[in-house]
């Protein structure tokens, strides 16, 4: 038996495309969880222009909620290169459109591993100094996955006193160790709870889209995860994230727009 994410985001190709079977152990709110079915859409689109296995760019929209069981995959390449291929790909489930897919591949082995930033760093405490979310009651199956250490200072929220920054931050690893990896990556952009708790505003926060970029290789070992939010309208908000790797280097930056948690 393999790394979990690596059983759990296997896809395996048919003459329709690619199926999946989405794991139970990823369920948060009121579907599966979005970055981990990015990564079962990256993996097929690897599979699908196998010389250029690493996600550069992908910007998914997001149809209607998963649930675990079966799924397909269909992928079309757009566009291959001499360095990048552009794939479209759509994952559904029956008749229903879950996500709608656009990325470009390349071979971040490759690349220049030239990775200059004027952004700024996380400061986190130590590991052993940071909550960590597999201790807390209640938490969904998707955090037992993860080993995630919250940085102490966006912790209001799980006491009732948001700290209204809009900004939380955490150590990151799987819970069974595996090293990340640039498909993996997608999955580390939506791991932490929503930055709206920060805000005071608790619930599932459904994706309507999401745009990621990954920069590099990332090096083995622990992630920093950061991310912020800085308006709401028309009861949506973004949510940036960064991912710094274990070399202190900017690995993978997102975007994306969600619905704010209905009040309950």
């Amino acid at each position: 038996m393999g790394h979990e994410w690596d059983v759990h985001t296997a896809v395996e190709a048919t003459p329709d495309g690619f199926s999946a079977e989405l794991d139970p152990g990823w369920v948060v709110g009121g579907g599966v969880n979005g970055g981990y079915l990015l990564g079962v859409i990256g993996r097929a689109i690897g599979e699908t222009v196998p010389a250029k296995p690493d996600p550069l760019a992908v910007s998914a929209f997001y149809v209607s909620a998963s649930r675990p069981g079966p799924a397909t995959v269909r992928t079309r390449v757009v566009r291959d290169g001499g360095s990048t291929a552009t794939v479209a790909a759509e994952l559904a489930q029956g008749e229903d459109t879950r996500i709608t897919a656009l990325a470009t591949y390349g071979d971040l082995s490759r690349l220049p591993d030239d990775v200059r930033t004027t952004a700024v760093e996380p400061q986190l405490p130590p590991v052993e100094e940071c909550f960590a979310m597999s201790t807390a009651p209640d938490t969904p199956p998707l955090m037992e996955r993860f080993d995630m250490r919250l940085d102490p200072s966006c912790l209001g929220w799980a006491l009732g006193q948001p700290s209204g920054r809009g900004l939380l931050q955490a150590w990151f690893r799987m819970a069974d160790g595996r090293d990340p990896d640039p498909v993996q990556l997608l999955m580390v952009l939506d791991s932490l709870p929503p930055v709206s708790f920060d805000l005071g505003q608790m619930g599932w926060a459904p994706t309507l889209e999401l745009t990621a970029h990954v920069r590099a290789v990332p090096a083995p070992g622990w992630l920093k995860v950061s991310h912020r939010t800085r308006n709401v309208a028309g009861g949506m908000f973004e949510e940036d994230c960064e991912v710094w790797d274990s070399a202190g280097r900017l690995v993978a930056q997102s975007r994306q727009l969600a619905r704010l948690p209905r009040p309950a």
